[in-house]
């Protein structure tokens, strides 16, 4: 019986039955239908409880949602742990974790912490002692197939009525009662062959669970949200955020509209729109806030002809929570083209702006905006820039739309220099909203990248099979340094609509957010220092060294009678394509990847980290080809980048290839790459590849190998 077959129950491996190992294997039954569901293991579908601990005015003994609460404003109003007596915080416990995707954000309920690291493993922990209780693993790597070539794992989990809620990369959305780790239910929310896969957070309500996917920047996709009753699993309703063909007809009136505002056979495709990390839930109107992705593939002239705004791309939708109708939108980029998207998070408040009381949604999404909506209405109530823009030069307010600049769209060939690039000028770490400061925080982007759509065949363009990455156009950073890119904890008035104070980080990214009641904010960094603030000031007020980078925001809960924050630490998702940004030797064999928990006067020890520090294997007989090189370089890009790193510089999300020994054997090489035998792993089968393809990418990793850059 293999390891994965199992749950690991207070340091013992329990079988669950033979049923739920196929299921995990073969991807859990069709979309919609829940499998391995124990009515022993259901409980009541509407938990008071729940829906009191997830109000924005809750206690804060405990974070049972990604955001803490509904209106995912990432803030703890506990404040044992403040900024009178921040410098007696210590490590309180660590724990160590195995291979895989760190940067996801943890829960805690009644003195467990619970998260998912790697490919959607789920821990639970005494959150008090740092004892494991339990481990589930999903095996995604043997159901994931293709899909495994673009999952991260998961950004985090949800809860209801004793149960987790976690998502997977092959698209399963899987139910686990807390306290044993065994599977309750689970379902496969997307077609087992397409290209969609899972990892945000799901999102629980009123006994219901919501979830979307990404898979639009590498596959024909068509973006939707489900939501599904949180205790059996089944089905309730589904919102399409693009429009499919017309010939089939509309699923309601909402995508019959948006059609007018697409051209061309869009849903050849697939449109995009995916929903792939923002909910936010209103109690007080009923209403789910969805943040829909970019377009599919990026490059407006292509999917739509250059014509029309293509809703719901890269809008806020307001979703009726009960039966999924739709309420209004709100679009951000009309026509969108740069991977721009509303899928950072969406953070409710009650503001006096002009006198006024205003429930606003707030939101800072890639495009360098920042965004003040009537939640109730979607009316625009202000957007300022916080970070370089050079696509718009300012937000009608009016009309609501933006005013471009023509050129930015690269028309006739033409080349435009996009500030802020597609990394955004937020990506998808969480910012946080301080109703003691009033105040938003924001792990701020600055960067740009040169977009041209030159070469490209834009009336013939089709997408190559494989899960690979094509944009039909071609985003370009320069690794030296013409467009350098920084980034900054921005403090943000979101009345005025003006920064009150910035501190720089280190290197293009740094980590989500954490505010609390005790006027502080707590931001890992990627040089590995976990570092509070003063959230009136932004001076510094604390600081940890845990000897890796930190992407995942923090969070902060009340267990054993006191205060704890803890925090996932290591290199995942996408910053570990992009090093050169960084500056920081981030290795995937020997990094530490940790759960770190702090409390005041903690006195445990973080173990050393020790970088690998082996030799590079000489490779004498390579005979570079420039021409092999160059067939090997694109094949890198389309199908290894997005876990290898840009230019095979890895960051540490998978091993640095060009240290590696594997590239000198081309039996060993082609074993991996070609025939999968590392899928277990999580390392993808390519099978398409040719035998001369598999050579030739084996030449490039070689030719990286002894470039300067690797020494």
């Amino acid at each position: 019986m293999r390891k994965t077959d199992q749950i690991k129950f207070r340091g013992s491996y329990v079988h669950f039955g033979s049923l739920l190992c196929v299921l995990a294997l073969s991807g859990c039954g069709s979309a919609g239908k829940p499998e391995g569901a124990d009515p022993s293991e259901l409980s009541e579908n509407v938990s008071p409880v729940d829906a009191a601990r997830l109000t924005d005015g809750a206690d804060g003994k405990d974070w049972a949602a990604y955001g803490r609460t509904y209106g995912e404003q990432h803030f703890s109003p506990l404040d044992e742990i403040n900024a009178s007596n921040i410098k007696a915080l210590g490590l309180a416990w660590s724990l160590d974790l195995g291979p895989g995707n760190p940067a996801t954000i943890p829960i805690a309920v009644d003195g467990i912490l619970y998260f998912a690291n790697g490919l959607s493993v789920v821990h639970a922990v005494d959150a008090v002692s740092g004892k494991e209780l339990w481990t589930y693993d999903p095996d995604v790597p043997g159901a994931a197939g293709q899909k495994l070539r673009q999952g991260w794992g998961s950004r985090g989990l949800g809860f209801w009525n004793g149960k987790l809620y976690v998502g997977t990369g092959d698209g399963r959305l899987i139910a686990i009662n807390a306290k044993s780790g065994k599977p309750v239910w689970s379902v496969l929310t997307v077609d087992k062959n397409d290209g969609r896969y899972i990892t945000g957070a799901p999102r629980l309500f009123d006994g219901k669970v919501i979830i979307g996917h990404g898979g639009a920047d590498s596959a024909n996709v068509r973006g939707y949200v489900t939501t599904y009753d949180a205790q059996t699993g089944k089905q309730l309703w589904r919102f399409y955020t693009v429009p499919g063909n017309p010939a089939d007809g509309f699923e309601d009136a909402a995508q019959e509209r948006a059609a007018k505002t697409w051209s061309g056979k869009w849903w050849e495709y697939g449109g995009g729109g995916t929903a792939w990390n923002a909910f936010t839930y209103d109690p007080q109107t009923s209403t789910v806030f969805v943040g829909t992705g970019n377009g599919g593939p990026w490059n407006h002239k292509i999917r739509s002809q250059g014509k029309g705004d293509n809703l719901y791309l890269c809008s806020v939708v307001a979703l009726d929570a009960k039966t999924g109708a739709y309420k209004w939108h709100y679009q951000l980029n009309p026509g969108e083209t740069w991977d721009y998207n509303a899928a950072m998070d969406m953070q409710l408040a009650d503001l006096k702006i002009g006198g006024k009381d205003r429930q606003v949604l707030m939101t800072a999404p890639k495009n360098g905006f920042f965004y003040v909506l009537d939640r109730t209405t979607g009316k625009l109530i202000s957007a300022e820039k916080f970070a370089k823009v050079t696509w718009a030069s300012h937000i009608d307010l009016n009309t609501g739309r933006p005013v471009e600049n023509p050129a930015a769209r690269f028309p006739r060939g033409s080349s435009f220099e996009v500030w802020p690039s597609s990394t955004g000028a937020h990506s998808w770490m969480p910012m946080a909203y301080s109703p003691t400061t009033r105040l938003v925080y924001i792990p701020k982007i600055e960067s740009g990248a040169t977009y041209t759509d030159r070469g490209i065949d834009l009336a013939r363009w089709k997408r190559k099979p494989g899960n690979g990455y094509e944009f039909g156009e071609i985003p370009s950073v320069d690794p030296k340094g013409s467009l350098p890119s920084t980034s900054a904890l921005l403090a943000w008035d979101p009345v005025t609509n003006k920064k009150v104070w910035e501190v720089p980080t280190v290197g293009r990214y740094s980590g989500g957010i954490l505010a609390t009641g005790g006027n502080l904010v707590f931001q890992g960094q990627v040089n590995g220092k976990l570092v509070a603030y003063a959230a009136d000031s932004g001076k510094v007020a604390w600081s940890f060294n845990a000897q890796a980078a930190i992407l995942a925001a923090p969070i902060a809960y009340s267990a054993g009678g006191h205060q704890y924050v803890t925090v996932l630490v290591g290199m995942g998702t996408s910053p570990g394509m992009q090093r050169q940004s960084f500056g920081v030797d981030t290795d995937a064999r020997t990094q530490a990847k940790r759960v770190l928990t702090f409390m005041l006067d903690g006195k445990a020890v973080l173990p050393v980290h020790r970088p690998d520090t082996t030799a590079v294997e000489p490779d004498p007989t390579f005979k570079p080809d420039p021409t092999q090189i160059g067939r090997g370089s694109a094949l890198f890009g389309g199908h290894c980048l997005v876990c290898h790193g840009f230019n095979a510089v890895a960051g540490g999300i998978a091993p640095d290839l060009r240290r590696s020994s594997v590239p000198l054997s081309a039996e060993t090489f082609k074993a991996i790459l070609h025939d999968g035998a590392l899928v277990p792993n999580g390392m993808p089968r390519f099978e398409e590849l040719k035998g001369s393809e598999v050579e030739d990418v084996r030449a490039y990793l070689r030719s990286r190998r002894r470039d300067d850059d690797s020494k």
